[in-house]
């Protein structure tokens, strides 16, 4: 039975990733050009297109919640709902992370690697929903701080990849140049996924026996000025706002209790 149960978990997942693939190549040539012509301009149209692809990742989060594979559980959820300009950092625990916070902000734009803006199946998701891209390392501040000054939550991961179970958060610097950059109020959202699954290390059939949890926690709202009463005065702010960063997280993640 528990062999069935795997392999059943397995089909979902796979399923999933296939019918992500296959849409985003449907959109970019069907949904996503009506969408432009039907919008007066461009911001319209990548607006519009957010929703598209916000609905359809709550359809993929709804279908791995009833294949038993993943359960969300949601904390504070209305500071996400209700997020506006905000610069929401998360740590990234897993593959889904980035689905499932999108399935919970509306209108949400996130830095994404270049390299997906040629995947030819996420290409024109990407490119049709405004999202910014990561190559350029001195355009990419200014165009977060853009976004956040159009009034669209930014969601930016500032370990800048997956972490790898039980190692310690470290933290890039990116995330701080734009909260300081753009003066916008940081939400911190903290991701424990238990067990782990979908790691940086592990394979995407690799689930575990039960499925899994991500524990989805929006916490209170502060500012960089904020984070910053705790270093030292003639600290380099960049580097002083990561510190910080890291701290608030890895305090909060240490001190969580096991999910039952």
């Amino acid at each position: 039975m528990d062999t069935l149960r795997r392999c059943w978990r397995i089909a979902v997942v796979a399923a999933c990733f296939a019918a992500m693939g296959i849409a985003g190549v449907l959109c970019r040539f069907t949904l996503f050009p009506l969408v432009r012509l039907i919008s007066r301009d461009a911001a319209q149209s990548q607006r519009r297109s957010r929703v598209c692809i916000r609905w359809s990742f709550r359809a993929v989060v709804a279908v791995l919640d009833w294949g038993g594979v993943m359960r969300v559980d949601l904390r504070n959820g209305e500071r996400l709902r209700n997020a506006g300009a905000a610069l929401v950092l998360a740590n990234h625990p897993s593959y889904l992370d980035i689905v499932v916070l999108i399935a919970h902000i509306p209108d949400a734009v996130c830095v994404v690697k270049s390299a997906l803006w040629r995947n030819p199946f996420f290409g024109g998701v990407v490119r049709a929903g405004g999202y910014v891209r990561n190559d350029a390392p001195d355009k990419l501040v200014a165009d977060c701080a853009a976004s956040l000054a159009e009034g669209k939550p930014l969601i930016i991961f500032p370990e800048g990849t997956r972490t790898a179970p039980g190692a310690p958060l470290r933290f890039v610097r990116g995330a701080a140049h734009v909260a300081l950059k753009s003066a916008a109020a940081i939400q911190p959202v903290v991701l424990r996924c238990e067990p782990p699954a979908f790691t940086r290390t592990g394979h995407w059939y690799e689930q575990p026996p039960g499925g899994f949890r991500l524990i989805v926690e929006a916490m209170p709202r502060i500012g960089a000025a904020a984070l910053l009463e705790s270093e030292r005065p003639e600290a380099v702010k960049p580097r002083a706002l990561t510190r910080a960063l890291e701290r608030l997280f890895s305090s909060h993640l240490e001190g969580a209790q096991p999910v039952p």
